[in-house]
């Protein structure tokens, strides 16, 4: 039996989801999560074969709660769900560590098909995917200035288009506000920006909604 810990801070949607994954006979979930603080609890308490883990969570956010189990667990597989489609995020989380990739508008039969991938120790991203991280691969000349953001640069920058303060960012994310500012700093160097406005209508320019949404 594959033992899932469900991370979500959405109760209908743990409840869809769990349903979905009891149709699997191999497939169980154990344990469920609504914030990033008890997902890293339960991680450390119980053993479990995957982590089904939401990008935008309270608390901790996915893509932290990811490089946490990474550093801890390092060989426990993390299959990262999301409603956003959008290159970035399938992008960073397989950089950070993630075993695979999955939309939350996925049909049943390929979620349980992940979850035993990466159960097995496999990665999974779906075709599409696929070929967008080929291509990402295949041209890295052509990177955008945003893509080169560190994962905490990434989250500021989201943050600061979407017209949060340096202060407000600085109590969402736990840091010190010369942090923020530090950040702030290497995204306005890092995508040629001068100002906060200038840094917002880049995120429109490139078609970034999905990301700021993603984490406020």
């Amino acid at each position: 039996m594959i033992r899932v810990l469900l991370c979500d801070d959405h109760l209908i949607v743990r409840q869809g989801l769990r349903q979905l994954i009891a149709d699997a006979e191999d497939i169980s979930v154990t344990a469920e999560a609504q914030d990033g603080v008890t997902a890293i609890g339960l991680a450390r308490k119980q053993s479990f074969e995957v982590v089904l883990l939401d990008i935008a969570m309270p608390n901790k956010d996915g893509l932290d709660v990811l490089k946490q189990l990474r550093h801890e667990f390092p060989k426990l597989p993390v299959l990262m769900l999301s409603t956003y489609p959008e290159k970035q995020y399938a992008v960073r989380c397989l950089k950070l560590g993630a075993n695979g990739y999955l939309n939350k508008s996925t049909n049943p039969a390929e979620l349980a098909q992940a979850i035993r991938k990466v159960a097995a120790g496999g990665i999974y991203v779906n075709p599409a995917m696929a070929e967008t991280l080929a291509m990402a691969l295949a041209n890295p000349e052509n990177k955008l200035p945003h893509e080169d953001l560190s994962h905490r640069e990434y989250q500021v920058f989201c943050q600061i288009a979407a017209g949060q303060s340096l202060t407000q960012i600085a109590e969402k994310l736990s840091l010190s506000l010369n942090t923020i500012s530090t950040y702030r700093a290497r995204i306005l160097s890092k995508t040629h920006t001068k100002n906060d406005v200038e840094i917002a209508l880049y995120a429109v320019k490139n078609a970034l909604q999905a990301s700021i949404n993603a984490v406020t």
